[in-house]
């Protein structure tokens, strides 16, 4: 699916846009999933609207935001798992990471028109830390995504940096790494984002009339372990290719169990 070239971009810059993995068949059944998914959630007491808190924006403007934030959305609608288990995506998951692939979650972000909030500039490894490092990010974008409706920004390279001292654990002071020192990572609809969980990146607020959707899917070599057990959920160990050599099990409520 992807070149040599390719393989070694990911590797030194710590992230990849591969165009085109899904056809505009396959993106519009998804979009009409995400759709009939929210108006689901609305109508029931688990709908939620994220925004992150913190001195980057004036407290009066933070009020005016919404981020729609789902996870282990396979759980929820089967064309999720089809889009997951889709063999051009395995296919990039294994050349960037190796021939065992494990599921670690799902996550659906919709950034509403005109009030889709920010994301700080961060890494997502203080979510989940691992001891080699082998976590990685494929953000599935459903709509064409520019600077104008929050697409994400990354910086090249900063997965060379290692773990960074984050602000209340989760995003970097943004006065030392505002969104606007990121490369903006625009794309169209059916292109997937690849990056490594220490690269650092965010996105700015959607100021458009326009929604956009991504799910996001990350993995992991299953041989790399959790230095702790944060964020265990459902969906969890999940091998999408390969196998799991640990032979590990899984408990929802966060138990670990070694077998």
């Amino acid at each position: 699916m992807i070149s040599e070239d390719q393989v070694k971009f990911y590797h030194e810059n710590g992230y990849l846009l591969v165009k085109g993995v899904y056809d505009a068949e396959e993106v519009k059944t998804f979009r009409e999933s995400v759709e009939t998914f929210l108006k689901r959630a609305a109508a029931s007491k688990f709908d939620r609207s994220h925004a992150w808190a913190g001195d980057y924006l004036p407290p009066e403007e933070l009020k005016k935001l919404v981020l729609k934030g789902f996870h282990d959305v396979q759980y929820h609608d089967a064309q999720f798992m089809r889009m997951i288990t889709q063999r051009n995506l395995i296919t990039i998951f294994t050349q960037l990471i190796g021939e065992n692939v494990q599921l670690h979650h799902t996550k659906m972000m919709v950034k509403p028109p005109e009030k889709g909030a920010a994301f700080p500039m961060h890494q997502d490894y203080p979510y989940f830390p691992h001891s080699k490092h082998s976590m990685m990010l494929a953000s599935i974008h459903l709509d064409h995504t520019n600077e104008e409706n929050g697409c994400l920004h990354v910086i090249p390279g900063s997965h060379k940096q290692g773990p960074l001292p984050h602000v209340g654990s989760y995003y970097l002071n943004h006065k030392e790494y505002p969104i606007e020192s990121g490369i903006p990572c625009i794309a169209e609809s059916g292109d997937v984002l690849f990056f490594n969980y220490l690269t650092i990146h965010g996105s700015p607020i959607n100021r458009s009339d326009r929604t956009r959707r991504n799910i996001l899917v990350q993995v992991r070599d299953p041989e790399d372990q959790p230095t702790n057990d944060k964020h265990v959920s459902w969906g969890q160990g999940l091998m999408l290719h390969g196998i799991n050599p640990r032979f590990r099990n899984y408990k929802y409520e966060g138990t670990l169990l070694e077998v």
